[in-house]
């Protein structure tokens, strides 16, 4: 008897495991998608996969429901590891009933995101839905609500990472916008909140789903996407590199890796022009100082005037963030605000110190910023930088001019270390426009006026366009040689590693979202 049961048991599980069957597994073939099964297991660790709730079943008893086998409910859950981090995940299956989500389907999404949060491990949801299960009515909407109550609950407790590999339409794609990363494979993830055919209904427009919703437009138009591939199996090549960055949560700092000396390649010096309208690549700079050159870019496509990745210093994650001469001459803008604060947040919540690198002329002038509000996104890295608790370190490499300059993590928003180039020019504004603006009238009175605003232009680069008046004024800590920075970050973060910042007691603070 026992036996049989065995056998039973070996019979239901095969047929459960195979999801929508094998059609179903053809056509989701065909159209270049993994099985939610073998996505997982291409994902984690082999073998550490471990499926809870395999048996659960739908509820619904309406519109021909009843009595419909629905293997899994539509969504795979269990726990596993990546590099031997323990993460719990779920993965919904497109094979089964178009991996619409009921009510017992979220039950098991939110069952696994409790526990992930029990367990103080990171959290991996796996998107691939055709929307609400229209059948459950209320019910399919309760259960999205459900989600998205947890993951407001999670954000900055566990990391939670979110991989769209289908369309993620409607209610659903909220629960990746409340998440901490959102990884997209070119072709394959769609994420809108109306589908091209309500928008030609609605406002008589032609559009296709891909440029309304596809990878590439959530990765460098909308910024919703902060990790863009071109495969399934690079994507999560991505999500492996990320997790080995990231505490598991946030009473943890990140796994240390061995130390690492930095990679050999052009002395920093080298390449940054002295001139400060030349542009240059501010990556090269952070792979010039951080171990074995190695830095992670996140959001690379989108506001790419703003440079923010993960790279180590000595072996320890730091979230590195720069301004971009090779874009827009590193201005900040109103996405490059939103892509930097959120940043910043995220380290500030998982213990990660923050280095930052600025070059910048100053925020981007026009009707069009104004409109769109930069002084509000503006003030969000005003806030970010405020809050943020975690050890601050800043560099000065060539321009900081007016509010950028007090914006990208200045003494006055409590950078423990702030360190200038030589060539650091740290002024209200360029010294061409402020020699126009000082010496007007005395330019308009002389005999050669061109020749007057070229002197008056030296004058006032001599007097304020260097770091030596602000370090006078204590507002710098130390100019350095550009070959010592990786010394200098290395010292900072050594001797604040057990930095405490006690603020005042509130509920919470009101950030300008």
């Amino acid at each position: 008897m026992r036996r049989d049961k065995i056998a039973e048991f070996r019979e239901r599980t095969a047929r459960l495991r195979m999801g929508g069957g094998e059609a179903a597994a053809a056509k989701q073939a065909a159209s270049g998608k993994l099985q939610a099964r073998d996505r997982i297991i291409a994902l984690l660790d082999r073998g550490s996969f471990h499926e809870y709730d395999l048996f659960v079943e739908h509820e619904c008893r309406d519109f021909g429901m009843a009595g419909k086998n629905l293997p899994g409910d539509g969504v795979l859950t269990g726990t596993g590891t990546i590099e031997g981090f323990p993460v719990c995940i779920y993965a919904q299956d497109f094979t089964v009933a178009g991996g619409s989500l009921g009510l017992r389907h979220a039950r098991k999404i939110t069952k696994i995101m409790d526990h992930a949060m029990n367990l103080r491990v990171p959290l991996i949801g796996i998107n691939d839905s055709g929307g609400a299960r229209i059948q459950e009515g209320v019910n399919s909407l309760a259960g999205y609500g459900e989600i998205f109550y947890r993951n407001s609950l999670a954000s900055g407790v566990i990391p939670q990472i979110s991989i769209v590999l289908g369309p993620c339409a409607g209610g659903a794609v909220y629960s990746p916008a409340l998440t901490d990363f959102v990884f997209v494979v070119d072709r394959i993830s769609k994420m809108f909140i109306t589908g091209p055919e309500v928008i030609r209904t609605v406002l008589n427009e032609e559009i296709s789903m891909e440029d309304l919703g596809g990878a590439r437009v959530q990765a460098s138009v909308s910024g919703n996407a902060h990790f863009y591939a071109e495969s399934e199996a690079a994507c999560f090549e991505q999500v492996k590199r990320l997790v080995t960055f990231i505490p598991w949560n946030s009473s943890k700092l990140a796994d240390p890796y061995p130390p690492a000396p930095a990679k050999p390649g052009r002395p920093l010096e080298e390449i940054v022009p002295d001139e400060p309208r030349l542009p240059f690549d501010v990556r090269e700079v952070i792979r010039g100082v951080c171990d074995c050159g190695d830095f992670f870019e996140v959001q690379e496509l989108w506001a790419a005037n703003i440079v923010v990745g993960f790279a180590r210093l000595e072996g320890r994650t730091v979230g590195m963030i720069g301004n971009q001469p090779l874009v827009l001459a590193g201005v900040l803008d109103v996405d490059a605000a939103d892509k930097m604060s959120r940043f910043i947040r995220f380290c500030d919540a998982f213990n990660i110190p923050l280095v930052t690198f600025v070059d910048t002329p100053g925020y981007l002038p026009g009707v069009d910023q104004e409109h769109m509000g930069v002084i509000r996104h503006g003030a969000k890295i005003l806030y970010a930088y405020s809050e943020a608790t975690v050890p601050k370190i800043t560099v000065i490499l060539r321009k900081a001019y007016g509010g950028a300059y007090i914006a990208m993590c200045s003494r006055h928003l409590g950078a423990d270390f702030l360190f200038a180039w030589p060539i650091a020019e740290i002024a209200v504004m360029g010294s061409e426009g402020a020699a126009n603006i000082i010496f007007k009238g005395e330019i308009a009175a002389s005999e050669n006026p061109e020749e007057t605003r070229r002197l008056k232009i030296r004058e006032y680069a001599e007097k304020f366009s260097n770091p030596y008046i602000a370090a006078a004024s204590g507002h710098v800590d130390a100019v350095i040689d550009p070959a010592e920075t990786r010394d200098f970050l290395i010292h900072a973060l050594n001797v604040s590693r057990q930095k405490r910042s006690v603020r005042p007691e509130r509920k919470h603070g009101v950030p300008p979202v």
